[in-house]
C-alpha cells in the first residue's frame, strides 16, 4: 500500500485550504486552522501537480462558482466504523438541505446517539465534500463547525442563494 500522503494548498471564498491525498483517493480537505486538523504534516509531500488533487481542486472551484451540487471523487477518509458511517449519510444531504443531528441518528438506526453523530461530524476530515456544513441542532440553530460558526452560517447562505 503507497502510504504517502501528497498535499497541496488552495485559496478559496472561504479561506485557504488543504486538500490531501494517499495513492488515487483524497483523504482529507481542511480549512486550514480548522478543529481536529493538525496542519500539514513534515512527512508529507506538497504535490501541486497531483491528479488527484488538481481534480479536487477543480471541483471545489466549481462548487465555489456555484456550478457545481456534488462531488465525483475517489474518497477514503480515515475514521472509525461509525465516523464513515455518519459521513457517508451525511454526504446524501442534497446541496441546499439540511437535517440535524437527532435526525440522522435516527435514520442510521441508533436514536439516542445525536451526540455521537455530532461528534463524528466533528471530525469529518473531508469538509465541503462531506458537507458537514449542512448539520444543525435540533431547533435548527447553528451548532458546532470545525471551521468556525460564521464560515458555517457562510455556507449555509451560499448554498441557500445558489439554490434560489
Amino acid at each position: 500500500m503507497n502510504s504517502r500522503i501528497e498535499w497541496k494548498r488552495i485559496e478559496t471564498p472561504y479561506g485557504p485550504m488543504v486538500l490531501a491525498a494517499r495513492a488515487q483517493a483524497l483523504i482529507g480537505v481542511w480549512f486550514e486552522g480548522q478543529k481536529h486538523f493538525n496542519g500539514v504534516q513534515a512527512a508529507w509531500q506538497e504535490a501541486p501537480g497531483s491528479v488527484v488533487l488538481c481534480e479536487a481542486e477543480r471541483q471545489l472551484r466549481e462548487w465555489f462558482a456555484g456550478k457545481r451540487r456534488s462531488f465525483a471523487l475517489a474518497l477514503a477518509p480515515e475514521g472509525s466504523e461509525f465516523q464513515r458511517m455518519v459521513w457517508a449519510a451525511i454526504a446524501r444531504l442534497g446541496f441546499g438541505e439540511t437535517a440535524d443531528y437527532g435526525t440522522l441518528a435516527r435514520q442510521l438506526g441508533r436514536p439516542m446517539a445525536a451526540r455521537a453523530v455530532g461528534a463524528a461530524t466533528g471530525h469529518n476530515p473531508l469538509t465541503i465534500i462531506i458537507p458537514c456544513h449542512r448539520l444543525l441542532g435540533r431547533d435548527g440553530k447553528l451548532t458546532g463547525y470545525a471551521g468556525g460558526l460564521e464560515r458555517k452560517q457562510a455556507l449555509l447562505t451560499f448554498e441557500a442563494q445558489a439554490s434560489a
